[in-house]
């Protein structure tokens, strides 16, 4: 009798048993989460971004279009197209020799060189911009030179060049830098022990092995130079058909009770942005795939 008793397991509980109290407890964990994170979001993100669609949209498409083909809104189109695209190339060659610098060596000052990367990260864009007036302003350090040679930096596009250079300094370093960790130098030295020289390297090998990341961080520094306010707002001086990007634009056209010309300019900022998520998302999962494949 014994030896069928050992031969079996039991089953203590019965099939009628109520749950313990740690299992309630955390029956209700997870609804309650899912709330608060579903309200948060509505509250900071999807009520205000639907009340923009709605009033920009509010007098029906002809309206809307027509409040993107105004001069004014052209204009600051195209001056924020052209910053993009004299800012993103400088920084992601900036960042792509940062990067090598900082993966590939270790030096006395390292560290502190890495943290004066993440400066940006650190300061306000307001204080940034300001810090670009107390250069090369009328009365800053190189104001007096800059006029006396009849160069405008302040209020003028230079000024926001250099704000935005400032701002979306680290994207692509601090994208590239663990990339690089991560590849090694084995592929490299391996090539160089072939004969390949630096450049051939850099094209053939590191390159292709960086391409995830460096992309990643060239569409952060465009998303961020597109939608940059503070520090381009203190150094440009907001004049419309000059100096005015385009999210100047959405708070002057919004000042001047133009809502709808500034909610028509939000709704393409947003635009700009969501192409940005879904471009990161497709990188994010391209990084996966190869990952998985490696």
């Amino acid at each position: 009798m014994n030896s069928n008793l050992a031969g079996h397991s039991f089953n203590t509980s019965s099939p009628n048993s109520q749950p313990t109290a740690p299992t309630k407890q955390r029956n209700w964990v997870k609804p309650v989460l899912i709330g608060i994170t579903i309200a948060y979001l509505g509250l900071i993100l999807f009520i205000p971004s639907i009340n923009v669609i709605v009033e920009a949209f509010q007098g029906g498409f002809g309206p809307f279009f027509k409040n993107l083909t105004e001069p004014s809104f052209t204009h600051s189109v195209k001056l924020t197209v052209l910053i993009a695209l004299i800012v993103v190339p400088l920084n992601t060659v900036f960042g792509l020799c940062a990067a090598w610098i900082i993966a590939r060596n270790q030096f006395r000052g390292r560290t502190i060189l890495i943290s004066l990367l993440d400066i940006p990260f650190a300061v306000s864009p307001v204080v940034a911009g300001l810090m670009i007036v107390l250069l090369y302003g009328r009365n800053g350090w190189f104001g007096p030179w800059l006029e006396a040679h009849n160069i405008k930096i302040i209020f003028a596009m230079p000024a926001m060049v250099l704000a935005s250079l400032f701002i979306t300094m680290p994207f692509v370093a601090r994208e590239v830098i663990p990339v690089l960790e991560e590849a090694g130098t084995e592929q490299e030295e391996a090539a160089r022990t072939l004969g390949a020289k630096d450049w051939q390297i850099f094209w053939r090998v590191t390159l292709p092995n960086i391409r995830w990341g460096l992309l990643y961080g060239v569409l952060l520094t465009n998303a961020r130079t597109m939608g940059e306010f503070g520090a381009v707002s203190v150094v440009s001086g907001n004049l419309a058909g000059k100096t005015q990007t385009l999210p100047l634009f959405v708070e002057e056209a919004y000042k001047q009770y133009q809502t709808q010309a500034a909610f028509s300019a939000a709704v393409l900022l947003g635009g700009l942005a969501l192409v940005t998520l879904v471009l990161k998302e497709i990188l994010e999962r391209k990084t996966k795939i190869k990952d998985a494949v490696e």
